[in-house]
């Protein structure tokens, strides 16, 4: 399979929104970090952490729900989704940044130029597109487009091989590519970004781990893009 979401997010577009909106998947348990409970948590860290308020949400789910938190926020960030429904109910939602979402495939290159942006976050994204379309492009594209010193964020189901279970939101079995985070790590350092440890006990950072309400395992990081970037 080369893609495991497409015809599920075409087919839930406005229920995904509304689950989004609710935060019916947003709240961890298990988790490895007293200070990680929700997605929150980890957007409030990555506003510490950036250099700059300019962002861009790789993969922003239908509604842009981030995008439009962060615009109402005073921040410069954009949103882009590879599913066309998606975009749309952010629009349909949020008229506001109906000039800051857009329809874009991290299978293939992304339309912006290099060192665009401070940020970038790429949530629950990568376990929707096959390993060799995120080694290859995805990861060296959200690399390209991150400043030198700016920060990623990157969540994703954690394990190896691929995971398929019932989700009762939606009513229906959905599939999902696992991954390693050192195998992420690695791909990651060959483009000159290196985890961002913790700075002290209160302080998100290094690896963190935590389940969603499926009960499905996730890893999620912090990465900053060094200020010279060798060639991979």
């Amino acid at each position: 399979m080369s893609d495991y979401s497409e015809r599920f997010y075409q087919q839930h577009s406005r229920r995904y929104a509304e689950v989004s909106r609710l935060f019916l998947q947003s709240v961890y348990g298990k988790s490895s970090h007293p200070r990680l409970k929700n997605d929150w948590d980890l957007l409030d860290r990555l506003k510490e952490l950036a250099p700059g308020r300019r962002g861009l949400d790789a993969g922003c789910g239908a509604g842009a729900r981030d995008v439009y938190a962060l615009w109402a926020a005073g921040y410069d960030i954009y949103g882009i989704d590879a599913v066309a429904e998606n975009i749309q109910a952010a629009v349909e939602l949020h008229p506001e940044i109906g000039d800051r979402v857009s329809v874009a495939d991290l299978r293939e290159a992304l339309d912006f130029p290099d060192d665009s942006f401070d940020f970038v976050l790429c949530n629950a994204v990568i376990q929707h597109i096959a390993p060799d379309a995120v080694k290859n492009s995805a990861l060296p594209e959200l690399a390209r487009v991150l400043k030198p010193g700016g920060v990623m964020q990157l969540m994703f189901k954690n394990g190896t091989g691929v995971l398929t279970l019932f989700d009762k939101d939606y009513g229906v079995n959905r599939t999902f590519q696992l991954y390693d985070e050192q195998e992420i790590l690695s791909i990651l350092s060959q483009h000159g970004l290196q985890l961002i440890e913790a700075e002290s006990a209160d302080k998100l950072g290094g690896l963190m781990y935590f389940t969603d309400p499926k009960q499905a395992e996730y890893c999620v990081f912090f990465a900053r893009k060094a200020s010279t970037v060798r060639p991979p």
